[in-house]
């Protein structure tokens, strides 16, 4: 039973404990050693012969024997003494050799039958684990019991039955679960989380934080995750303590919470008209200021009151509502909004209610601006909170979602900038970009393209800037990596950024060069097509006079452009008198920067003249500091060895400086890091 320790098993653990040590010491090369664990064994099988031991199930009863330390010299009476033939023949006493293949027999014996026992356990934890995927933790539990009985120290049983357990609510016995499985593995790390848990249930706290820095311990790599589990446990932590204040203001009479039951009872009554509700919503909504209030709200069912209302449910998910219908609707999200505001609990009973996330998708296609408008704010409410932005992510179709706000581009209202806000609160959350790359083609391109088609509107109307700009962060986003939709576009998109170099917004130009970067590597001919379009002189002029961002983009398409094109290299050559430009790039602190700057000058120096134009500089001393030094990134040094390389093949000249800076022996050691 989960809840009781189990004798037999710890018996059983401790005889086979004692056996293996009796059997290492009769084996042993030292005398006195094998005395002793001759001795041992003789007390055992006295002791044995009076009781009997449980092991693995079945009872086996232990004649009383002794066994002679020297069986070929002296021998009891009633043995043989010829070397070799030392059997029993009485039950006075036992050889040596007949003990220990007694000993080997049963283990091979006991061998047998655990394999047996643990295809028989395993057969009963896959039953347990398909009960628990359909919810069915009662019939869990019993199977993972029965694969227990089959084998005691089934490590994975105890924890799954533990997890069941805390389905059920039955948090002591998980404990217990966890403790025997502990027992197994001292480092079992899904034991110490399901403890932690049944704690939570058991509002132990503390024991449950302790469970969870217990897995760091074991493995630091997981500390992520404890800290995602700590902050669930700190906001169970805080929503209990939200309950206690609730009904402690309550006995104080707090008018204003009482207030708030009263309107939650009168909005639960049947059948009155519409008007009558509208004024309730709107009168809670004004009491939902404080955490009290809005804790009350949750306690005394306010979102199960709203959903199961007949009027109430009937406008929110009407497609053609009334006037009527339409406040009803505006209430209600109102007043979501307001008991979910800075409220983590609250965010969570509410998305993850019945069919509230479908119901919120669809009211955002709501043709009633009204309507829509307070479904973004409530969304809004959640996106402020990593909490609440996870809670959406977990809960949300986020396909439909994406579709949606990307649809929001072609408002002319606030609501557009509220729907872009949102997606660019989303786009660095790995879990969106993942979910909506499959559908990168058909919902983000097509929108993408339509505007930027129009770009040179876009850029002289001001309104339409935060629109353009998300989206920009969406695709530079989701082009991180190669995929077909990018390489059959890259032409289409290369060009549409191009014309959006002519923007005098340094935000729209940073994210153009930003996307271009990711495109540009997909097809020489896009490359091509930059270059043709004065991409290398667009690129040095962002290096002068752009931020930090702008510059490391421009950096990476120079790399690229002088990797892939002649006439990019020539450019460079002619636009950047001596490298003065590049040469400042190598002196920064960025290794991305200064590492496509090395690319690039490997390059350049393939032109005629380019090296030797760098002559009397300090280019040798630069590009060795950075062969020779530290960086994050192998790539670094990699790309500054094979510019140093590439220069003094080009100019010969610039060896003299090379060798007396040593800088053989640092192109020697750099060797490990060229492929």
């Amino acid at each position: 039973m989960a809840g009781k320790v189990d004798p037999e098993l710890e018996r059983f653990l401790q005889e086979v404990d004692e056996i293996t040590d009796l059997v290492e010491g009769i084996r042993s090369d030292d005398p006195a050693v094998r005395d002793e664990a001759f001795q041992k064994a003789d007390e055992k099988l006295v002791k044995d012969s009076e009781q009997s031991d449980v092991l693995e199930g079945c009872r086996v009863k232990t004649n009383r024997t002794l066994i002679s330390k020297n069986p070929f010299s002296s021998a009891p009476p009633g043995y043989s003494n010829l070397p070799g033939k030392y059997e029993m023949q009485g039950n006075e006493g036992m050889s040596q050799e007949k003990f220990l293949s007694i000993l080997e027999r049963d283990a091979e014996e006991r061998g047998k039958r655990r394999k047996e026992s643990e295809k028989l356990a395993n057969a009963l934890k896959e039953k347990g684990n398909a009960a628990f995927k359909k919810e069915d933790y009662v019939t869990a539990v019993q199977y993972y019991t029965e694969g227990l009985e089959k084998l005691r120290d089934f490590q994975v049983l105890y924890t799954n039955r533990a997890q069941a357990y805390n389905k059920l609510g039955k948090y002591e016995e998980a404990i217990t679960d966890c403790k025997w499985a502990l027992k197994c593995n001292e480092n079992c790390v899904k034991a110490y989380v399901h403890m932690a848990k049944a704690n939570v249930g058991l509002k132990k706290y503390e024991k449950a934080r302790k469970c969870y820095q217990e897995i760091i311990t074991i493995d630091p790599n997981l500390e992520k995750m404890v800290k995602e589990y700590i902050t669930l446990l700190e906001l169970d932590q805080k929503k209990e303590q939200q309950e206690k204040r609730v009904m402690e203001v309550l006995e104080l009479g707090n008018v204003t919470t009482k207030a708030a039951r009263e309107a939650l009872k009168k909005l639960s009554s049947p059948n009155k008209i519409p008007f009558f509700y509208l004024g309730g919503l709107k009168f809670l909504t004004e009491l939902m200021k404080e955490c009290t209030e809005q804790t009350l709200f949750r306690i005394n069912g306010g979102f199960s009151i709203i959903n199961d209302n007949v009027i109430l449910r009937r406008s929110l998910v009407k497609s053609q509502k009334e006037p009527c219908e339409v406040e009803l609707c505006v209430s209600v999200l109102a007043l979501w909004k307001a008991v979910c505001h800075e409220n983590e609990e609250n965010q969570r009973t509410l998305i993850t209610s019945s069919d509230t996330s479908e119901l919120v998708l669809n009211l955002l296609l709501c043709k009633e601006s009204e309507i829509y408008k307070e479904c973004l704010a409530l969304l809004s409410t959640f996106l402020s909170t990593e909490y609440g932005r996870d809670l959406l992510l977990c809960n949300l179709n986020l396909t439909r979602f994406m579709k949606i706000l990307i649809g929001f581009a072609d408002y002319s209202d606030e609501a557009s900038d509220s729907a872009m806000k949102m997606l660019t609160n989303l786009i660095p959350e790995k879990k969106f970009r993942k979910h909506i790359q499959e559908d990168f083609a058909t919902h983000v391109i097509p929108s993408f393209e339509i505007l930027l088609d129009e770009s040179i509107m876009l850029i002289a109307m001001a309104e339409y800037r935060e629109i353009l700009y998300t989206l920009l962060g969406l695709m530079i986003n989701l082009s991180m990596e190669q995929c077909t939709t990018i390489q059959v576009k890259a032409p289409d998109i290369t060009e549409r950024c191009i014309s959006l170099l002519a923007s005098t917004d340094g935000g729209i130009l940073t994210r153009a060069a930003g996307l271009l970067s990711h495109v540009l590597p997909q097809s020489d001919e896009v490359v091509e097509t930059a270059v043709k379009a004065g991409m290398v002189k667009k690129m040095l002029t962002f290096i002068k006079t752009g931020e930090k961002t702008t510059i490391r983009y421009a950096a990476k398409i120079l790399a690229i452009c002088s990797t892939r094109s002649e006439e990019a290299r020539e450019e460079i050559v002619k636009s950047d008198k001596k490298f003065s430009v590049l040469m400042k790039l190598l002196s920064l602190d960025d290794e991305q920067v200064v590492g496509n700057t090395a690319v690039c000058l490997s390059y350049c120096f393939e032109i005629p003249g380019a090296a030797a134009s760098l002559l009397r500089t300090d280019i040798v001393r630069l590009l060795l500091k950075h062969a020779g030094g530290d960086a994050k990134e192998n790539s670094l040094q990699q790309n500054a060895a094979i510019a140093l390389g590439k220069l003094c093949l080009a100019e010969p000249r610039h060896k003299i400086q090379l060798s007396e800076l040593h800088g053989l022996e640092i192109l020697m050691s750099c060797m490990k890091y060229i492929k």
